[in-house]
């Protein structure tokens, strides 16, 4: 790939996407959404008209565009009409709870706040609660509901060329401190062209949809990479296994991209891979969190097709490495780091390590995020001398440019004096048949020294108890890793993305008595 020439031919603005395809291919299928579905002329169309909205709703260039609501054909059509008129489009899942909601509206600073009620109920009721009554609609596209026009808003700079902020998306991460991310048009687009052309996608491609495009792999990776190539998305509001079933038979779909919880629970309600589904599937992915290689094999005797892996963070946009169509993996290797991608793995003074040992990683490219927004200090706290990105994550990489993650530096546990990384011990039990999935975490004791905590989550098909959980942790594991507890959940809190929220079952493991 000439990453010269990509980076030389990307525009200027998302909004490129729409009108490429529009002149190009008008009556190329763009967008489905339930039994509704739109050409790439009609997407244009929409964007015009969301654009010359957000206008009269006096959303100005540079100003954050704050949109709560699930995936669907407006909040794509927004997405592209934000980045026309400059603004920065600021997408929230309506999931989140009535305090999340404020504290990104207030630190955003956003002008206004777009509710799409139609489809999400949640969307609706914070609409209710925040007092937007205001219906506007967009041109085939449908109705949403518009918040009081925010005066005290400040409106940012806009930057020449595509080095002007498209998004700012806000993550947790493993500090529990909700964090804005600041990506560029060139950022995202570098990505969308990058992970487009690794897919191999073309404009017969039918991707789905699901992953929520408030998180970075949803927009980035799916929404976006999907549209660069032309090809059609398939937009679902939440996964349901019934209609991940219903669109590989009903849609035909050709590309999946899911994250493993995800996986998980499609090989639970089938009862495991048994007979291969019929489907036309040619390329499933899975991303977001850590890939138990048992998951991956399971899954692949279900798909009939391999499953390819990745790595990557909010703040890269997200991609940094991924198996490749031509040479899939049979390991846990997270792939090799993507083309116009540099990594470095390193000690703690930030030294090179020998090849094949493990230390923190760091990343430079096309795809690093602009900052942190309004936080300069945790900006500084994160980028390293010559534009080095610190992912926070420990890595080995093998001879062969492979990646294998370890674990994140943050949710190391000491323990008597070892390092525990819970992304070891989390692979070892989602190796066990009666494991959905499972997190790890520590918990600090009263002499400083560090618990290890394991929470699961587990398939009733096949039932088993601790005890035999332990013996069989014990038969894989050195003593010093194998949880102190093991505790059933019926469900692992998790993000609208799949994602376990450690933070919560860190707070639960540091309250048990």
């Amino acid at each position: 790939m000439d990453i010269p020439a990509l980076l030389a031919g990307l525009p200027a603005r998302l909004s490129a996407i729409p009108a490429h395809w529009a002149a190009r291919a008008p009556d190329a299928p763009a967008l489905h959404e339930g039994g509704r579905s739109w050409t790439y002329a009609q997407l244009q169309h929409s964007v015009e008209s969301a654009a010359q909205l957000l206008r009269d709703l006096q959303v100005r260039a540079g100003d954050r565009l704050m949109v709560v609501g699930e995936n669907g054909a407006l909040q794509v059509a927004l997405i592209f009409a934000a980045a026309s008129i400059d603004a920065w489009i600021v997408n929230v899942n309506a999931r989140l709870s009535a305090r999340e909601i404020d504290t990104i509206a207030e630190h955003s600073g956003a002008r206004r706040l777009l509710f799409l009620a139609g489809a999400s109920p949640e969307a609706a009721a914070h609409a209710a609660r925040l007092g937007a009554a205001s219906a506007v609609t967009v041109d085939g596209m449908g109705e949403l509901l518009a918040g009081a026009l925010n005066d005290a808003a400040i409106a940012e700079a806009c930057v020449p060329g595509n080095e002007q902020v498209a998004a700012l998306i806000y993550t947790t991460g493993t500090t529990g401190q909700s964090k804005g991310v600041m990506l560029t048009h060139r950022n995202l687009l570098f990505i969308a062209a990058v992970s487009s052309t690794l897919r191999g996608l073309t404009r017969s491609d039918r991707a789905y949809g699901v992953l929520p495009i408030s998180h970075v792999y949803g927009l980035a990776s799916v929404a976006l990479g999907t549209l660069y190539a032309g090809a059609a998305l398939y937009l679902v509001p939440r996964f349901s296994v019934d209609g991940l079933l219903s669109a590989l038979k009903d849609d035909e779909l050709t590309i999946v991209q899911g994250v493993p919880a995800m996986y998980a629970k499609l090989l639970q309600t089938l009862g495991g891979a048994g007979t291969p589904l019929p489907t036309r599937l040619r390329f499933a992915y899975a991303g977001g969190s850590p890939l138990a290689p048992s998951l991956k094999h399971e899954v692949e005797k279900l798909l009939g097709t391999a499953l390819h892996n990745g790595y990557g963070m909010t703040e890269s946009a997200p991609t940094i490495s991924q198996t490749r169509l031509d040479a899939p993996r049979h390991d846990s290797s997270v792939g090799t780091p993507i083309p116009g991608v540099e990594v470095r793995v390193v000690d703690v003074a930030g030294t090179d390590v020998a090849p094949g040992e493990a230390g923190e990683l760091w990343i430079r490219g096309p795809n690093v995020m602009a900052g942190y927004y309004r936080e300069p200090a945790m900006t500084a706290a994160t980028m390293r001398d010559g534009g080095w990105l610190n992912t926070g994550d420990m890595a080995r990489q093998d001879p062969d440019g492979a990646l294998f993650i370890v674990g994140r530096t943050k949710e190391l546990i000491i323990r008597s004096g070892f390092n525990v990384y819970p992304l070891e011990v989390e692979t070892a039990l989602n190796a066990h048949a009666s494991v959905v999935q499972s997190a790890v975490v520590g918990r600090t004791l009263d002499d400083g020294n560090e618990d290890v905590i394991a929470y699961v989550e587990l398939d009733a098909q096949h039932p088993v108890t601790v005890q035999a959980l332990q013996d069989y942790l014990a038969q894989t594991l050195s003593p010093y890793k194998c949880p102190s507890a093991i505790i059933v959940m019926e469900a692992l809190p998790a993000a609208a993305t799949g994602k376990i929220l450690k933070g919560q079952l860190r707070q639960m493991a540091q309250n048990r008595p």
